[in-house]
């Protein structure tokens, strides 16, 4: 297997035998990259490279997503291809309760091969509110029977998103780190200082 380099400005990391003359990321010349080691063993790099999670969760959130559109859609444009649109609004209530429980099991999976524990609190956070989302999709689905759809699932979906929301930023909060070489940008007041 071929050395890896990381970029040290950019934090890019390739193959040495791929790399020419200047870091296909930033740009910047070859001689700027150093050896670098992969910390993470092949067995966990494995299955965080499958992105079960980052599927799962996509799905889930379509879902959640177009519920509310298409019922504001079905409000205001009733005879607007109701069949396509009712039968599209069922399909995304039937499936979400199931499409969050395997975001839910992805996500633990993930959580523990990344974090090695399920402890952490932002992971403690998205779980708890993982729950309620799947708590409110079940609900969902009992209380829309047969293309009849009320206020109730309208106040239920964008509860439901706006939930799913707050799951994202939290969920992005886990990865939004500092790479190497990003610029931080001094306010004034700081440049005083210095």
């Amino acid at each position: 297997m071929a050395d890896l380099l990381r970029c040290r400005p950019c934090g890019y990391v390739i193959r040495e035998d791929r790399l020419n003359d200047v870091c296909p990321a930033c740009g910047l010349p070859r001689e700027v990259f150093e050896t670098y080691r992969e910390k993470v063993s092949s067995n966990r790099k494995f299955i965080l490279n499958l992105d079960l999670h980052p599927i799962a969760i996509h799905l889930s959130q379509t879902f959640v997503v177009l519920i509310p559109i298409l019922l504001v859609l079905n409000y205001y444009y009733p005879e607007f291809k109701l069949y396509r649109v009712h039968s599209v609004l069922d399909f995304c209530i039937d499936l979400l309760p199931f499409s969050l429980v395997l975001a839910t099991i992805t996500g633990a999976i993930d959580g523990v091969t990344r974090f090695k524990s399920l402890k952490t609190p932002l992971l403690r956070v998205k779980i708890i509110v993982s729950i309620i989302i799947m708590t409110l999709s079940f609900i969902l689905f009992y209380v829309t029977p047969n293309n009849i759809y009320g206020i109730e699932t309208f106040i239920i979906s964008m509860v439901m998103l706006c939930f799913a929301v707050l799951l994202g930023l939290w969920g992005k909060k886990l990865l939004d780190v500092i790479l190497p070489g990003t610029i931080r940008i001094i306010k004034k007041k700081q440049l005083k200082t210095l």
